[in-house]
């Protein structure tokens, strides 16, 4: 699989950001690449207040109308954030489409950041399902889940070999697509893709950095904080190699840390 993280800036219209994502699909496209990744609630804006992301979440059926056209004509498989209806708060989701504009899967946002998350959003109830997707085993996570090594070991071991993550990750925090990705990746031998905006979207400024990192933990994309599609091609063998000398998943001791559920 190659795949395309699109590190751009907030668009506060979805009009807008639905034109700028069939620009980057067919750029992405001709790359070859197999899916394309968005930031988070890329569809409308992250930090945009709870009413118009109200407004943005009763557009869901039609968004992702659009989303399924792009993909369909660029033939390219898409993860896109945006708002799905929840109550009493609508969800801050992602969803995947495959090449052919079909969704294959869905996810709301499990664990919220701070109170730009809890006065805009309901979280998640249930974990990502793992789905099929270019023949690869893919889960997904948004933003702040990932800082939870609990999420990522769950669905690992639910047999995901990829866990794509869209992010709107802030200064100061580049630790985490620096330090906890990486751990992220290595302590479960899977790839994780961690596509973040650049730019203001006040009063935040958000950090790029975004990466693809390989099941040792190394990356193979990284970015910078420019505007730029960052690609990486994935081998399918290296979970296997990886977990060969990274036993972590079958050296656990469950029996000692139960308690953490």
């Amino acid at each position: 699989m190659k795949l395309a993280l699109w590190q751009t800036h907030p668009r506060a219209s979805i009009d807008t950001a639905m034109e700028a994502l069939m620009q980057a699909a067919r750029i992405a496209a001709t790359q070859r690449a197999d899916l394309l990744v968005t930031p988070e609630m890329f569809l409308g804006g992250y930090n945009i207040g709870a009413a118009q992301v109200a407004t943005h979440s009763d557009q869901a059926a039609a968004t992702l109308d659009g989303l399924k056209a792009i993909a369909k004509a660029q033939g390219i498989a898409l993860v896109a954030g945006l708002a799905l209806p929840g109550t009493p708060c609508p969800h801050n989701a992602c969803v995947a489409i495959d090449k052919t504009g079909q969704e294959i899967a869905r996810y709301h946002k499990t664990h919220l950041f701070g109170e730009v998350d809890r006065a805009q959003f309901t979280a998640g109830s249930d974990l990502s399902c793992v789905f099929d997707l270019a023949g690869w085993r893919v889960a997904l996570a948004i933003c702040y889940d990932v800082e939870f090594p609990e999420l990522t070991r769950a669905l690992a071991l639910r047999g995901a070999q990829l866990i794509v993550c869209p992010t709107a990750n802030m200064t100061p925090f580049d630790s985490v697509p620096t330090r906890l990705v990486p751990a992220r990746a290595e302590e479960n031998a899977v790839y994780l893709a961690y596509c973040n905006y650049i730019g203001a979207e006040a009063p935040f400024i958000n950090n790029g950095l975004s990466c693809v990192t390989g099941p040792d933990g190394n990356d193979l994309a990284r970015g910078t904080k420019v505007a730029e599609i960052l690609y990486a091609t994935l081998d399918p063998a290296a979970p296997g190699v990886a977990r060969q000398s990274q036993t972590h998943l079958t050296d656990r001791r469950p029996d000692l840390y139960g308690d953490l559920t």
